[in-house]
């Protein structure tokens, strides 16, 4: 069992910047890829990053790239996304996603993944 938890969504201004977090207990995280998801009100949940288990490979939704990043510190057990230039059509629960996998493949279908996070409100005010 691998427990997620999210952390560092709030309130923010168009163009403002938001870091957060995902620190996972319960096993090591070098064993999965991890991605961050979003899900807005009335919209299905969404592929927003993922990077693979080393590090080494990450992939983004087109609608992010050039603004956000994700990064994982495997030493700590936790994962980042970093956020920048955010817009309010960034405004989401953002969910934070572990899959056991042997590869370096990312995946974007949630379904794929095993574990997840509680969620975060990441609001963006226009």
């Amino acid at each position: 069992q691998v427990q997620l938890v999210e952390s560092g969504g709030g309130l923010v201004q168009a163009g403002g910047s938001l870091r957060l977090s995902c620190a996972a207990s319960g096993r090591t995280l070098s064993r999965f890829a991890m991605g961050w998801f979003r899900q807005a009100p009335g919209k299905e949940r969404e592929f927003v990053a993922g990077v693979s288990r080393s590090g080494l490979y990450k992939d983004y939704v087109d609608s992010v790239k050039g603004r956000f990043t994700i990064s994982r510190d495997n030493a700590k057990n936790t994962v980042y996304l970093q956020m920048n230039s955010l817009k309010p059509e960034d405004t989401a629960v953002y969910y934070c996603a572990a899959e056991m996998i042997q590869s370096a493949s990312i995946h974007r279908l949630d379904y794929q993944y095993d574990y997840w996070g509680q969620g975060t409100q990441v609001t963006v005010s226009s």
